[in-house]
């Protein structure tokens, strides 16, 4: 059903585009679009987000909400935040090239993936023949946008030849026009000093793509005819032009003029007007002209203002001026036709009947293009969006049971060198190769997962195994990374965080492998290797060598090594909480990153091997406080949001959410509860491990059921569909956590937790 323009559903909108004071026909177009909504919906809040190409220079009235450095990512996502954090319902953009930073505007796309409301899209230039960046820029926006607004036919004819786009994802709405009463030139004149003149006007900003030297040299045969016939060039140089070459062109014009003899016959108005002046101009002019050169120029809103003034407009053949002139609205002339130009400017200045017939149909077809009309259109379109926007539909927790181990992923994304990074989709992308991040968290499923033939596990055991054996280089005394396809090494010693989790992995293997020859070779490893988490420096990858070392102090108890490890950086972890500590700051660092929750599973662990109480408080009590921020307000899991890394003393953000914070808070929840026999710790844990069943922000499942996939997170728009090797991993170590849970202690875990 038809919703009323009077009643629209929409209640709250954000509106990027230029914007006055910046001069520009977008500036001007998004100013005016603002003021339409204004006046035809009071009731509708609009949000304007101004791009800006000179930060600081403009003083944007009140309407402004915020603006967006051009050339700055950071703004853009920070936008992204404050308009999801604003409660608007859609975002309608103004697209135009030029005005959005990095290659053909592509820091547009930071945004638009960073909201997850529907995205409208005016594009005010459809281009027949795009660069790669153009289409690449261009395609990615038309996948995130609901709705795409064109102003002329030609452009949902061009966009569904050229990218291939449904026609029912694109509308036409004309472009919006003031409402003025018609009116005779005559008394609008005497205000320019232009009595007894017959007036050809050109309106809009000095630039060499608009035809002014056709019209120049047109006017010489006009004059001869109509002496006094004076042809004004209403605008100011092009800033953008201004700032390459000064005057340079303005000043080309003007020696045309001198050189032709019709300095009494050319007038130059070299400023901005603003749209009431513009008016009284066009309202003064016996005819307008646009002698533009583009043939593609799909949108001109000064020659849409002339026509709804009731102008007589002779014009080139453009895209715009050949639909909004058909029908006998207007006289069309081929390009740089100065003969053509001359030809009809004489015959409608000689022709007052023919003049008066075509200023009266240009009024009528104006009035069907007003900006209230406009307002109405648009409006009708964000209402058919949300109306179509399924619903939430939310299940209750007890719906989703949890999911059996399996490898079928894993093995999709292995071979006998390892377990690739990264895929497309489901399919191994090769391109990125192998790490020993992943084959390290490879090797520890293979020791917690059950329900696995043991000949399986023998041989991936042996091969994520070798890539870990493999990648210690003792001349550096660091463990490799990053692996090529053609199993060629990146470097020679890999990043903390990977030396961290190599000496994790080895840890556990030497306690949990279930073949003795895979424990002795991870203890004899271990030994060799794990010292060198004493050069290490970040917090997470001592938290990781930590990890190993309370499952090797358990494999053989009073291990020197392993104990020396939990003491040294337990202490550490408890002193860096003391000096970061705020009122409502309780953890080890002044900004959130990656796998916060390791950080305290590492303190309790520690505590437990040690029987070190201090760690144990000091993790429950930083597990609690991390817990808390990965808390909607519905009370689910939410990741802490990749957005939110590096933000000193900042509550975190909601987006991309990743698998891995999922895994690192069930496994710190479970060392909370094995502590402390707490029911709560294993709530926390089915909480977070939910989040891959669809009990998220976005009420979208994460784990794919079939085969044990699992998506690379939630981003604002949705799922991203990949599934890299440490989606896969983050899952298939949950399902074994608590399938764990759920098989050690049945009176904690509760009914809902039979695995599926």
């Amino acid at each position: 059903m038809a919703r009323s323009p009077i009643h629209p559903r929409i209640r709250h909108l954000a509106l990027i585009g230029n914007f006055l004071p910046r001069k520009c026909g977008i500036a001007t177009f998004t100013t005016d679009t603002y003021t339409a909504f204004a006046e035809r919906y009071p009731g509708i809040q609009v949000d304007v987000y101004a791009m800006d190409d000179l930060p600081g220079h403009y003083a944007y009235p009140p309407q402004v909400t915020g603006s967006i450095a051009q050339n700055d990512r950071s703004a853009y996502l920070d936008t992204a935040r404050k308009i999801e954090a604003s409660g608007a319902e859609a975002l309608w953009i103004q697209h135009e090239y030029g005005i959005f930073g990095g290659a053909a505007g592509e820091l547009l796309l930071a945004l638009t993936d960073r909201v997850s409301i529907p995205v409208i899209v005016t594009l005010h230039t459809v281009l027949e023949r795009p660069s790669s960046d153009e289409r690449r820029v261009m395609e990615a926006l038309i996948r995130r946008a609901s709705t795409l607004i064109v102003m002329a036919e030609k452009g949902r004819e061009i966009l569904k030849r050229v990218h291939g786009v449904d026609g029912s994802k694109i509308k036409v709405i004309p472009h919006g026009v003031p409402d003025r009463a018609f009116a005779d030139t005559a008394a609008f004149k005497p205000r320019f000093g232009w009595e007894g003149r017959d007036v050809v006007l050109t309106f809009g900003l000095l630039a060499p793509n608009k035809g002014i030297e056709t019209m120049i040299e047109a006017m010489t045969s006009v004059v001869a005819e109509h002496p006094n016939a004076l042809y004004v060039l209403l605008g100011a140089t092009h800033p953008n032009l201004v700032a390459h070459e000064g005057e340079a062109y303005r000043d080309r014009l003007l020696a045309q003029v001198q050189a032709a003899g019709l300095d009494h016959n050319v007038q130059f108005v070299n400023r901005f007007v603003e749209q009431s002046d513009l008016l009284d101009y066009l309202q003064a002019a016996d005819l307008y002209v646009t002698p533009y050169l583009n043939p593609a120029q799909i949108t001109s809103g000064t020659l849409s203002y002339a026509v709804s003034m009731g102008k007589p407009v002779i014009s080139t053949p453009y895209i715009h001026a050949t639909e909004i002139l058909a029908d006998a609205h207007g006289v069309i002339v081929d390009f740089a036709d100065s003969a053509g130009f001359a030809r009809e400017i004489n015959r409608l200045l000689g022709d007052a009947d023919a003049r008066s017939a075509l200023a009266d149909r240009a009024y009528t077809r104006g009035r069907t293009m007003l900006w209230a009309r406009l307002a109405e259109r648009a409006v009708a379109q964000i209402d058919a969006i949300l109306d179509e926007k399924p619903r939430r539909i939310t299940r209750s927790s007890n719906e989703l049971p949890p999911l059996s181990p399996v490898l079928t992923a894993v093995e999709r994304m292995s071979d006998s060198t390892g377990m690739l990074q990264h895929s497309i989709y489901s399919v191994p992308d090769r391109r990125h190769g192998y790490c020993i991040d992943d084959n390290a968290r490879a090797l520890i499923l293979m020791s917690k997962i059950d329900e696995v033939d043991e000949a399986v596990r023998d041989r991936w055991t042996a091969i994520y195994g070798g890539f870990v054996q493999h990648a210690w280089n003792p001349d550096k005394r660091k463990f490799r990374n990053f692996m090529n396809f053609d199993r060629s090494w990146c470097e020679d010693e890999g990043s903390e965080d990977s030396n961290g989790r190599a000496v994790w992995a080895l840890g556990v293997t030497a306690r949990d492998a279930r073949a003795q020859k895979h424990r002795d070779w991870a203890s004899v490893l271990f030994d060799e290797t794990a010292s060198i988490a004493f050069d290490l420096g970040s917090p997470r990858a001592h938290a990781f060598a930590m990890l190993g070392a309370a499952a090797m102090a358990e494999a053989h108890p009073g291990h020197a090594l392993s104990r020396e490890i939990l003491t040294r950086f337990g202490n550490e972890l408890v002193a860096l909480l003391e000096r970061t500590r705020r009122p409502a700051w309780s953890w080890f660092e002044i900004v959130l990153a990656y796998d916060n929750a390791r950080l305290p599973e590492a303190l309790l662990r520690a505590g437990r091997a040690l029987g070190r109480r201090d760690f144990i408080d000091t993790g429950l009590e930083t597990l609690a406080w991390i817990v808390q921020r990965q808390t909607s307000p519905e009370g689910r899991f939410r990741a802490v949001g990749t957005e939110s890394f590096g933000r000193e003393y900042a509550e975190p953000l909601p987006f991309d959410q990743q698998p891995l914070e999922a895994q690192a808070t069930i496994d710190a929840c479970l060392a909370a509860h094995d502590v402390t026999g707490d029911r709560r710790w294993a709530d926390e844990a089915m909480r977070a491990y939910r989040w891959y069943l669809g009990a998220n922000d976005l009420d979208t499942p994460l784990a794919s059921v079939a085969d044990g996939g699992c998506f690379d997170g939630l981003m604002p728009t949705g799922l991203n569909r990949n599934q890299g090797a440490e989606s896969i991993l983050a899952l298939q170590l949950a399902n074994c956590a608590i399938s764990a849970l759920s098989k050690g202690n049945k009176s904690v875990a509760g009914p809902e937790l039979a695995v599926a």
